[in-house]
């Protein structure tokens, strides 16, 4: 998942949250990327609470412009999650091309709709 920092945040990097397994690395390229964490334990809904998260800040537009994450990687989230109809509906967007990639805005909306 790529991480677009706003205007005011030149920089981000770092865990959010040491329980969700994930944290913010910076590319080479100058870019912000979710990264797995190699330490310790990673709980089942990890990947997807970081990518709830990202797109919860995304909203302040604070530090966090929005994200772009991959129909794959959230379909994987939500499905080791355990929110298998949310995982279900992701695949059957991809498969119909309606949408591959997904923004803050639709994370938002896939947790308001399905109850995430």
């Amino acid at each position: 998942m790529e991480i677009i920092l706003s205007k005011q945040c030149e920089s981000l990097t770092g865990s959010l949250d040491r329980r969700m397994g994930y944290y913010i690395r910076r590319s080479r390229a100058g870019r912000f990327y979710s990264q797995r964490s190699k330490h310790g334990t990673i709980p089942r809904d990890g990947h997807w609470r970081f990518i709830l998260t990202c797109a919860q800040l995304a909203q302040n537009k604070l530090h966090i412009a929005d994200i772009q994450i991959d129909w794959w990687e959230l379909q994987t989230a939500l499905y080791d999650a355990t929110h298998y109809i949310a995982a279900r509906i992701v695949r059957e967007n991809c498969a119909e091309k309606r949408k591959t990639t997904y923004n803050a805005r639709d994370i938002i909306n896939l947790q308001i709709t399905f109850g995430l």
